[in-house]
């Protein structure tokens, strides 16, 4: 809200300054009045078009024919120009639709405009934006079944942009005059996103509330069948990125709200009496559950055959919080980041809900933290559109267990590589929160780490820019070596860090998991071979450390399908001495803050089962010498000691005797 009144506030000035000025009114066109039928009943990843329904609109209203250019936008706002071709030279002339503009400020360059020309313009509605696009059609497309070539730009879910023409008269007008409503730039709507309803509705204005605001239109890198007159997309309001612009509307036409909040109920399923915790020193490791449940029928709950990422905490009523992303495809629109809860003494979780979805957006990147007063912070990454290099990293935090959550609040807002959340967040000592995301989308793109030393309202990223270095044995470098890294603090204060990829060369020529360490909180870290064998594709390590003292490793013995054969395995001892070759998840504990790992233990308790481990797991064999081979880990350490370990789809229960235990 604050930022919000400051636009305001900079705007009124602005147009006190510009209102003797000449002042160029966008091209605008005239829309009849009329009704038509708003949404489709495509389902699946479309389900939030539905239900159709009939909507009127009583007066004729102007809409600007294309969307406001870059001239347009800094006749008010020059200073905005520092930001054209941002993002690989997309939108740099004078005529090309404006991008990096957030909702506030298209509101605001609307504002400006209306006290210059003593006019009324707005943002369109929603409605009002899909009957325009539509111009009297009810096909997909104004188009048709199809969109002709000519109209398109770089339709395809790209982790690199191209430069794309977006001047409006590189499109071809609809029937009713209005140019670049398939594509182009997606549009700012004044609408927050929520459901629809199949009642008639006039002049409809959205929800009277909620967290995002709508976009339409898609945009030059927006595949085709997201380009559609029925999609819709939202964006947290603060968000600005070079696939979204705006054009506005004339009209004296108050949009009429459905009187409907948008903003999450509070779960009322989530008790509020405090856990007492009790500590046994009895060793135990329990049969793995599963936390990724199907959501119940008829719920509403997106979910997907692809089921991943998971990120773990316990609340202060003595729930466990697990969250992970569901999606057709990693790279896909439809991500959305689900929840379940295991309550104190349920031997099973509660079926999936959902617990955080931008419209439109992919979320890859979770991560979820318990801070030392039993407030729950959750990160997420957010996409411009799809894939997971352009993300930017929002922050919720909740006061009661995950019953509410705050507003998403972008602490990292431009949409660029270093920001794909991992989970396993940690508090330091002096009270610094740390959030490590991965450096980039490849596999061997490093680790970035990004620091809040004032409770989570300012975070810095300590990287100086550098490339990646070559992340070689006793060399130095501004990144982390290895993605998915998990990171503790040292006795003195230096930060460890152990990820996979990035693999470094021991003094016996033999690749190592790469160790990261520093000095200095972050800025430089120095880098070394571990004693430990590298992890690959479909796995994730946890790093974190104990209540009792020792650091807790997690990790994979080899790559079933990667790792050549006489590499694969890890030798254990057993209690009488012997030894055997296990393969699979594994245990290692440091007493000496990582100078050596005396205790390692494979993840099993012997017992033959067949399980599945979801994702890109599958089902696999536990026994004596096996244990889960795949999964993205995660991993909690309740009041009372016991380790939750979260596998791709697998819930893990043990505690520390039973890690120091031989068998």
């Amino acid at each position: 809200m604050i930022m919000r009144q400051t636009a305001i506030l900079a705007a009124a000035l602005l147009m006190a300054a510009t209102a003797t000025a000449q002042v160029t009114v966008p091209e605008m066109v005239t829309i009849p009045a009329g009704s038509f039928t708003m949404g489709s009943d495509d389902g699946g990843v479309f389900a939030d078009e539905a239900p159709r329904h009939r909507v009127t609109f009583t007066k004729p209203f102007g809409m600007s024919a294309g969307e406001i250019t870059n001239a347009q936008y800094e006749q008010f706002f020059p200073r905005h120009r520092a930001l054209r071709g941002l993002d690989a030279g997309i939108s740099t002339a004078d005529d090309d639709a404006v991008v990096n503009v957030t909702y506030d400020q298209a509101l605001a360059y609307c504002r400006a405009l209306s006290a210059v020309t003593g006019r009324r313009f707005r943002l369109p509605t929603e409605a009002e934006w899909e009957y325009a696009c539509r111009a009297g059609s009810s096909t997909p497309y104004w188009t048709g079944d199809t969109l002709p070539a000519s109209e398109q730009r770089h339709q395809t879910i790209a982790r690199d942009y191209a430069p794309a023409d977006l001047r409006a008269d590189g499109f071809a007008p609809n029937p009713w005059g209005l140019r670049g409503m398939h594509g182009g730039v997606e549009e700012w709507c004044m609408d927050w996103y929520g459901g629809y309803t199949d009642s008639p509705a006039t002049n409809p204005g959205g929800p009277k509330e909620g967290l995002y605001r709508v976009t339409r239109g898609g945009s030059h890198h927006t595949p085709v069948k997201y380009l559609a007159s029925s999609r819709r997309m939202a964006m947290i309001p603060t968000d600005s990125h070079s696939l979204t612009g705006f054009r506005i509307v004339e009209t004296d036409v108050e949009p009429v709200t459905s009187g409907v909040s948008a903003v999450p109920a509070a779960d009322s399923t989530v008790a509020k009496a405090r856990m007492v915790w009790r500590t046994s020193a009895d060793p135990f490791f329990s049969e793995p559950i599963p936390f990724v449940i199907q959501p119940e029928k008829g719920s509403g709950t997106p979910f997907y055959g692809h089921n991943h990422q998971p990120a773990v905490t316990w609340c202060e009523n003595g729930d466990l919080l697990a969250i992970w992303f569901t999606a057709e495809a990693e790279n896909g629109r439809e991500m959305a980041v689900l929840q379940s809860r295991l309550h104190p003494g349920a031997s099973e979780w509660t079926p999936a809900r959902l617990f955080f979805k931008v419209p439109g957006r992919n979320m890859t990147g979770s991560s979820l933290l318990t801070d030392r007063v039993g407030n729950l912070w959750h990160f997420n990454g957010v996409e411009a559109a799809g894939d997971w290099q352009n993300l930017a990293l929002a922050l919720r935090v909740s006061p009661d267990n995950g019953a509410t959550w705050s507003e998403p609040r972008l602490i990292e807002p431009r949409h660029t590589r270093r920001h794909q959340a991992i989970a396993g967040p940690i508090v330091l000592r002096d009270g610094t929160m740390v959030q490590l995301c991965d450096a980039g989308p490849g596999s061997h793109d490093g680790t970035s780490i990004h620091l809040s030393a004032d409770g989570g309202q300012i975070w810095n990223d300590p990287w100086d820019g550098a490339p990646l270095p070559k992340f070689g044995r006793d060399t130095t470098g501004t990144t982390i070596a290895g993605i998915h890294a998990g990171i503790v603090e040292l006795a003195d204060g230096t930060l460890m860090a152990l990820g996979r990829g990035n693999s470094i060369k021991n003094a016996d020529g033999r690749r190592r998991m790469p160790m990261s360490t520093s000095s200095d909180r972050g800025k430089t870290w120095h880098y070394a071979a571990s004693e430990f064998p590298p992890i690959d594709g479909g796995q994730r390590l946890v790093l974190m450390r104990l209540r009792e003292g020792p650091i807790l490793l997690v990790a994979f013995t080899d790559h079933p399908d990667r790792t050549p054969e006489a590499e694969r395995g890890m030798t254990f001892t057993r209690a009488d001495g012997s030894t055997f070759t296990g393969r699979g998840m594994y245990a290692a504990l440091s007493y000496d803050e990582g100078r050596t790992w005396p205790v390692r233990k494979l993840l099993t308790d012997g017992q033959s089962r067949r399980l599945s481990g979801g994702a890109w797991t599958g089902e696999f064999t536990m026994d004596e010498t096996h244990a889960e081979p795949l999964g993205y880990l995660a991993a909690t350490q309740t009041p009372d000691g016991t380790i939750h370990l979260l596998s791709s789809g697998l819930h893990y229960r043990f505690n520390l005797p039973w890690l120091e235990r031989k068998e």
